[in-house]
């Protein structure tokens, strides 16, 4: 069964809590954590998963649907490779792990797709009909997290008749030297999740926080957003007593949808 992700949802992202600590754990462990800290559902990540990927795929589904959380399945492939060609593979892996996982939606990056890319209608083929909606994330690759790279893309999507949403990432656009209130004001229509991940700059490199501690003008970039989405912690979640630190940053994260319509 295919969970349905609630309006104005509060979700985490499992990445959040360090690449190290959730492979040592398993995702699963983290799951339960989220719920306990009242999560209304969490991002499994691909990267993430183990040498079974399968078994642990099982494993989340069944905890998820006892637990009632959402899901939502993180592909960390591309869609288009680095040679620009579509990789039908990695869409359809995505797509069956998504699938039994019990995800309503499958998130990706557009990879490499360009100018004179094809695949539209081979990936018009793989969704039809499926029970799992993909969505396109903004990465931090010039080639798939510029504004101009995914209104390229939706363009030629929506060209081929394959309407697709999209997942907005508020901290990513900060890697590609983006403004994400203009990319906000570009694709608000398409979003149905967002992550909300600030960005502050250190001397060598942007780091993911949360938004009350970003650099960007987050409240104007929420605003823009459509207020129903649901939303996803992806900045870090660290700390002695990790289901205390979860339960106040999902608060938090509720708490976003009142000072959203704030004014700055």
């Amino acid at each position: 069964m295919h969970t349905q992700i609630p309006a104005r949802g509060a979700l985490v992202s499992l990445t959040a809590f360090g690449a190290d600590e959730v492979r040592r754990h398993g995702q699963a462990w983290f799951a339960r954590l989220s719920r306990a800290a009242g999560a209304d559902g969490v991002e499994v990540r691909g990267e993430l998963l183990g040498g079974d990927a399968a078994g642990e795929l099982d494993a989340l589904a069944a905890l998820a649907a006892e637990a009632g959380l959402a899901r939502v399945y993180s592909s960390p492939t591309g869609m288009w490779n680095a040679a620009g060609r579509f990789d039908e593979a990695a869409v359809r892996e995505g797509l069956d792990r998504a699938a039994r996982l019990g995800a309503g939606w499958l998130k990706m990056s557009i990879g490499g797709f360009g100018p004179r890319a094809r695949g539209m209608d081979a990936l018009r083929t793989l969704l039809a009909g499926h029970p799992v909606d993909l969505l396109v994330e903004n990465d931090q690759t010039e080639s798939a997290g510029t504004v101009s790279a995914l209104a390229a893309f939706f363009r030629a999507a929506d060209d081929a008749g394959v309407p697709l949403g999209m997942t907005f990432d508020m901290g990513n656009w900060h890697w590609v030297g983006e403004c994400p209130l203009r990319a906000a004001d570009a694709f608000a229509p398409r979003v149905r999740y967002v992550h909300c991940k600030g960005a502050l700059r250190r001397p060598d490199r942007w780091v993911a926080v949360p938004l009350e501690s970003s650099a960007a003008p987050w409240r104007a970039v929420l605003r823009a957003l459509p207020a129903s989405a649901p939303r996803a912690i992806e900045y870090p979640l660290t700390g002695a007593d990790l289901a205390r630190v979860t339960g106040q940053a999902l608060d938090a994260l509720r708490r976003l949808e009142s000072f959203s319509h704030d004014k700055e």
